[in-house]
């Protein structure tokens, strides 16, 4: 009873849906209810998976609450950032997701409560429809955490049942050894073909948005079995695996589809700031297939915001700026018409890099003297240039910014432009951890590994779509810059560079370069030592800023005038050392102490033990 009164506190506290809390709060003691008087009624049931779904919605960038998934940015080429990860110094002790202690807010002790819930929801006696759709919202989050913890380790011990706390041989059975890499996964198509089963495609009122749907439940089960058919994992390239991420991505897309989802019209911030369901419970947002929400409240009991606003404005506006894309980012874009910049119609040039580019681009990278409406300034523009501040030492330059941007760059995607200053540390905008552009993506890839014509084809179709939403130039082929008569390893290599430009920054680049084994040769090889872009402005041995004054006027007439008369670009190097990604990354090592606490525990054969996390 104890128990129960504190996961219905914690559900006050952190549910989305506050007021059916308040409610209930007003109505009588929680701390006198039984688990029966909980879960027979579907208010105070409601508060409960509520909690289940505060405890296990990722934030902002896929932040789950692990220790890898906490410094994603920084693990690949998107943003500089210091880690064993890719210093090569990764130990058995560096990764903890799956435990080292017993703890209520770990892996397991999130999945000991989602357990609990199926098992007293199902011992209620609320109607069985009713049940069902509470019992698959709770698999939803049981196969989220399994999915979190294999892509990680590999095969780990399926606990389906809450185990009793008390007693020697309750410890002894909860000595579980680890289950096979292929029994984890089949345990999380199962809780996903549940899920989609008896979850509806929306829900009817529009309070309920957020809530996981079938369509949600079916487009997470596309990226599972994505994951599962790749490289890391797939080695022989068995293509029935491919055949079944297919499948499930392409019952994602029906769903969807039926359900009112498709890609946003346009891509700009409000792909993000549109938010909640229509009156008949439809997204108002058709891109936001898995939604984490916040709100802007910052003095209510249900208070839940983000700070991502604040860490990619600038501090010069009264930001944090600490979200800086990298130039090797940047220099990934297209140009508008679809094309690399060594085969575009339109020349590249390193001292306008900005110019002509994939209007995503524009939207996703702040730069020197581009305009990014902020603060309610719609024509706020962004300076990050050095100048020559010291007569006596000319090779001594200054920021124009109080604290300068390392990379040069800023993020700007998302960022709502109509938040106030006051705004940005309780800031509201939901976090989508799947969009619609995701499944597309995911049900390309699959349909190119497959490779016969028709699937081909939908690959091309998918590609072609996102692009055209996005604001590619047609061309004269309607084919928006792809190449027509892709073999299998140019369609894939299309498919990669077409993730890495839409969902940058979205938590998704790390775990795709991992599952399709592309870390050494992209990060060790191909980048080597991430950069960064510096702008200078041309020494007029004045020594001051002097265009501080007139340069947003000059910008407006012409910035490239500007770039080309009076400053200098050049790139520098942010890291210190060569990337060197170790492979037995792929598979993490499991933590001394969580072997220690459970002697059935076998480490990984990558890290010197006898578990196969490939079988």
């Amino acid at each position: 009873m104890k128990k129960t009164y504190l996961i219905i506190t914690a559900a006050c506290a952190a549910s989305v849906w506050l007021s059916s809390c308040k409610k209930v709060l007003n109505k009588s003691d929680l701390g006198t209810f039984t688990a029966a008087q909980v879960y027979n009624d579907s208010t105070t049931a409601t508060l409960s998976i509520n909690y289940v779904y505060s405890q296990n919605q990722p934030s902002w960038f896929g932040n789950s609450g692990g220790n890898v998934s906490g410094t994603l940015n920084t693990l690949a080429d998107e943003q500089y950032g210091d880690n064993a990860y890719v210093k090569g110094t990764v130990t058995i002790e560096t990764v903890g997701d799956i435990g080292t202690s017993n703890a209520s807010n770990n892996a397991y002790g999130k999945i000991r409560t989602i357990n609990t819930f199926i098992r007293d929801i199902n011992a209620g006696t609320l109607p069985v429809d009713v049940k069902n759709r509470f019992a698959a919202q709770a698999y939803f989050w049981r196969a989220y955490r399994y999915f979190e913890l294999v892509k990680i380790y590999g095969g780990v011990p399926l606990v389906l049942k809450p185990l009793d706390e008390v007693g020697d041989d309750a410890r002894a059975a909860a000595l579980l050894p680890r289950n096979t890499t292929t029994q984890t996964f089949t345990q999380i198509v199962s809780d996903l073909d549940t899920c989609i089963k008896y979850l509806p495609g929306h829900w009817p009122k529009p309070d309920d948005y957020g809530r996981i749907t079938s369509g949600a439940a079916a487009a997470f089960l596309g990226r599972v079995l994505v994951t599962w058919a790749s490289p890391q994992y797939n080695t022989s390239n068995d293509i029935s695996k491919w055949q079944a991420a297919y499948d499930a991505n392409t019952n994602a897309v029906n769903i969807l589809k039926a359900n009112g989802f498709g890609l946003y019209p346009k891509w700009d911030p409000s792909m993000w700031t549109t938010e909640k369901a229509n009156g008949d419970g439809t997204p108002s947002n058709p891109e936001a297939v898995l939604v984490t929400e916040y709100n802007r409240a910052n003095t209510d009991i249900g208070q839940n915001n983000t700070t991502y606003p604040l860490s990619c404005i600038p501090k010069s506006l009264g930001g944090g700026g600490s979200n800086q894309p990298t130039w090797d980012l940047a220099r990934a874009f297209p140009m508008k018409d679809g094309k690399d910049t060594l085969t575009s119609k339109y020349t590249y040039n390193v001292q306008t890099f900005y110019k002509d580019r994939d209007p995503r681009f524009a939207q996703t990278i702040a730069y020197n003297g581009c305009v990014w409406p902020l603060l309610g300034n719609n024509n706020q523009r962004i300076w990050t240039y050095y100048y020559y501040s010291d007569k006596n030492k000319t090779t001594t330059t200054k920021s124009t910014e109080s604290s300068a941007s390392g990379s040069g760059l800023y993020l700007r995607k998302a960022v709502d432009p109509t938040l106030s200053l006051t705004d940005l540390s309780v800031a509201g905008t939901d976090w989508i951890e799947i969009r619609y552009a995701e499944v597309l993506l995911n049900q390309a890839e699959a349909a190119a590994e497959i490779g016969h014509l028709g699937s081909t084809q939908e690959a091309y179709a998918n590609l072609v779509a996102i692009r055209k939403r996005a604001g590619i130039e047609a061309g004269t082929d309607n084919m928006y810059g792809l190449t027509a008569g892709m073999n299998h390893d140019q369609m894939i290599n299309a498919i990669m560079k077409e993730r890495q430009i839409e969902l940058a920054f979205e938590g998704k680049r790390y775990w795709d370069l991992r599952r399709r084994k592309l870390l050494e040769s992209t990060l060790n090889i191909n980048v080597k030592r991430r950069s960064g872009v510096v702008v200078t402005l041309n020494n007029n041995n004045s020594y001051t800023d002097y265009i501080a004054a007139t340069r947003d006027a000059s910008a407006a007439s012409s910035l490239d005038n500007l770039y080309t008369t009076s400053f200098k670009v050049t790139t520098k190097t942010l890291d210190t050392y060569n990337i060197n990604v170790q492979p037995a990354d792929y598979f993490f090592g499991i933590p001394t102490n969580a072997i220690k606490n459970n002697v059935n525990l076998q480490q990984n054969n990558t890290w010197g033990g006898p578990f196969d996390p490939l079988q």
